[in-house]
C-alpha cells in the first residue's frame, strides 16, 4: 500500500484536487478511501464516495447505509443511487454501464479531476485470463489501465500493482470496517472460478505473479500505443465516421486488416469492450468478404453492422427499431448479445438445443423478430400456440419479446423459440438428424 501512496501523492495529485472514489463498502474500496482520507490530511483534497446499490441482495441497503455513516463520521461527501429495475438479460453488463454513467454525472457534479476505483492485482489477472479465454483484442488483452484519459477528467487505478492479501493487511493492521457481498463467492459468476480455482494455483507457483501480470499489460499496451500510431496514417482513408470503405480495407496487410476492425470495436464499445470476442471480429469480417452487396449482422449492445456494395457502416439502433431477418450460416451473433449456431452434437436436451431433419423443413433457416399472429406447433401439444401467449406464460418481460430470436424455415414455419419452446419439427437426441443449433 506503501507503492499507492506515494504514487498518488507523488504523481498524481496536488493540493486541493477533488476525488471521486467510487466505493462498494468492501474491503478493496474502504481501503482505498481510507488511503485517501490520510492524503486529505496533508494535501487538504476533496472526496466525493460514490456509491451505486444494485439491488439484487436484501443486504444492500444496510450495506448503503453502514457507508453513509462511515462518510458522515469522517466528513467526505456521499453520493449514492439505487438501480430500481434491469431490462438487459447481462446483469453485469448493465450494471456496469449504469455505475460509470453515475460515476461520470458525479465527476461533472463536483467538477472533479479524477475519478478512483479500488481495482487491484488481483482484478488484472483474472481479467486477462477471461479475456485470453472469450477472445478480445490486443488492447483487451491488456486488461484495464493504471490511467484511463477522459474528455476533461482521469480514471485512476491506485491499488493496481496491490495484491488481495495485501489490502486485506492493511485492513486488518488499520483496523477499517467494511461489508461482504455474499455474491463474490458464487461460483455462477465466471470471475468468481478464476478467483477461487486459477489465482491460487498461479500464487503458488510465484508469489509475485501478479506483478508478472502488470507488465505483460503495460507491454501489450506499448504495442498497441505503436500500431494504433502506424494506423493513424492509414486509418483515415480506411474507415471514418463509423464507415469503412471495403475497397481501401482490402488492399490492406492481414495485421493491419485485423487491426481496422479492432480499432472499429473500440470506436464503438469503448469501455464496453469486454463484450466482444473473437466471433464477432470473425462475423465481420466474413461480412466484409462476402459475395453478397448488400448484407447486415448485429453485435451486442443493438450494434447493427450493414455492408452496402464497397461500404460497411455502423448504427446503433433503439429496441423499438430492430427488426431483423438473418439467414442461419454456421452462427449468428444476434442483438442481445446471445449466438445461434450450428453445433456436430450436443448430449444436452433443453430448450437450448434443437435437432431437425432437413427432410422436415425448407432449407435455409432464418433467425427473425416476431410478427404479429406469430404461432408455432410446440412439442408434445396439440395444434397451434400464439408466440404471444407463449411469452406471457413464460413471464418474458415486455421489452424483450419484440427482440427475442424466432427461428424458421424458409415457408416461414416455425421451428424453434430459443430457450423457451421447441416446435414439433424437433427430434429426440436419441433419434437421426442433420440440423443441431445450439442458442448461447
Amino acid at each position: 500500500m506503501i507503492d499507492s501512496y506515494n504514487f498518488l501523492t507523488k504523481e498524481i495529485l496536488r493540493y486541493g484536487d477533488t476525488v471521486v472514489v467510487g466505493c462498494s463498502g468492501g474491503p478493496d474500496s474502504m481501503a482505498l478511501l481510507h488511503l485517501l482520507l490520510k492524503i486529505k490530511k496533508e494535501m487538504d483534497i476533496a472526496i466525493i464516495c460514490c456509491h451505486v446499490n444494485h439491488n439484487v441482495r436484501k443486504e444492500s441497503i444496510t450495506e448503503m447505509e453502514f457507508l453513509r455513516k462511515y462518510c458522515l463520521n469522517h466528513g467526505v461527501e456521499f453520493e449514492a443511487m439505487t438501480i430500481k429495475n434491469y431490462g438487459d438479460d447481462n446483469f453485469h453488463n448493465e450494471a456496469r454501464t449504469i455505475r460509470y454513467t453515475f460515476f461520470n454525472d458525479i465527476v461533472k457534479k463536483y467538477n472533479a479531476k479524477y475519478l478512483m476505483t479500488a481495482h487491484h492485482g488481483d482484478d488484472l489477472m483474472e481479467t486477462i485470463l477471461m479475456r485470453i479465454v472469450r477472445g478480445s483484442t490486443l488492447k483487451g488483452y491488456s486488461g484495464f489501465s493504471k490511467i484511463v484519459k477522459m474528455k476533461n477528467y482521469s480514471i485512476v487505478r491506485p491499488l493496481i500493482n496491490v495484491t488481495k492479501e495485501e489490502i486485506a493487511e492493511y485492513d486488518k493492521k488499520e483496523k477499517i470496517p467494511y461489508v461482504i457481498d455474499s455474491s463474490n463467492v458464487k461460483d455462477k459468476y465466471t470471475r468468481n472460478r478464476y478467483r477461487k480455482v486459477a489465482l491460487p494455483f498461479l500464487k503458488s507457483e510465484d508469489p509475485l505473479v501478479h506483478q508478472k501480470f502488470l507488465k505483460l499489460s503495460n507491454t501489450l499496451l506499448e504495442y498497441n500505443d505503436y500500431i494504433d500510431k502506424e494506423m493513424s496514417k492509414i486509418i483515415k482513408k480506411v474507415y471514418s465516421q463509423k464507415c469503412l470503405n471495403i475497397e481501401e480495407f482490402l488492399k490492406l496487410e492481414k495485421i493491419f486488416q485485423n487491426k481496422v476492425i479492432y480499432l472499429m470495436l473500440e470506436d464503438i464499445y469503448q469501455d464496453d469492450l469486454f463484450l466482444i470476442s473473437d466471433v464477432h471480429v470473425d462475423l465481420i469480417l466474413k461480412l466484409i468478404n462476402s459475395r453478397k452487396a448488400n448484407s447486415y449482422i448485429y453485435l451486442p449492445n443493438n450494434i447493427k453492422i450493414i455492408k452496402s456494395y464497397d461500404t460497411l457502416n455502423v448504427i446503433k439502433e433503439t429496441e423499438e427499431s430492430i427488426n431483423y431477418d438473418i439467414e442461419i450460416d454456421e452462427y449468428v451473433a444476434l442483438p442481445n448479445g446471445k449466438f445461434i449456431k450450428f453445433i456436430e452434437e450436443s448430449k444436452i436436451n433443453d430448450n437450448f438445443i434443437c435437432r431437425l431433419n432437413s427432410k422436415d423443413v425448407s432449407i435455409p433457416l432464418h433467425v427473425r423478430t416476431r410478427k404479429n399472429g406469430d404461432k408455432m406447433i410446440v412439442k408434445g401439444m396439440m395444434g397451434h400456440k400464439k408466440l404471444n401467449d407463449i411469452f406471457i406464460n413464460s413471464k418474458i418481460p415486455m421489452h424483450e419479446r419484440d427482440m427475442w430470436p424466432v427461428v424458421v424455415d424458409s415457408n416461414e414455419t416455425i421451428v424453434w423459440l430459443p430457450g423457451l419452446k421447441k416446435s414439433n419439427l424437433d427430434v429426440s437426441k436419441t433419434d437421426k438428424c442433420d440440423i443441431i443449433l445450439k442458442y448461447y
